[in-house]
């Protein structure tokens, strides 16, 4: 018998890859991930800490953006044109 849990399953099915990027007070997550029909997506989760230093309990906002298969050509185009254009100026 399989001594992992359910969930810990479950996350190991659906998560293909992950990176993490830490950048100050913000961390970025990128997961690549399979839907049920078997397609690959995308998650980039941004976290950011909104509390101060002070508090016990940090708390954290995130926000989270979905790309799917047939928008990732598309994406990296575009986010390569943003790059680009930056690295001219």
């Amino acid at each position: 018998m399989d001594s992992k849990t359910v969930n810990e399953q479950v996350f190991e099915k659906e998560m293909l890859f992950s990176k993490i990027i830490k950048a100050g007070s913000r961390v970025y997550y990128i997961d690549v991930k399979r839907s049920k029909k078997e397609d690959y997506y995308i998650t980039i989760t941004e976290s950011k800490r909104v509390s101060s230093k002070d508090e016990v309990v940090p708390r954290y906002e995130k926000h989270k953006l979905f790309l799917y298969k047939e928008d990732f050509e598309k994406f990296k185009d575009a986010l390569n044109e943003a790059i680009d254009f930056t690295n001219k100026e």
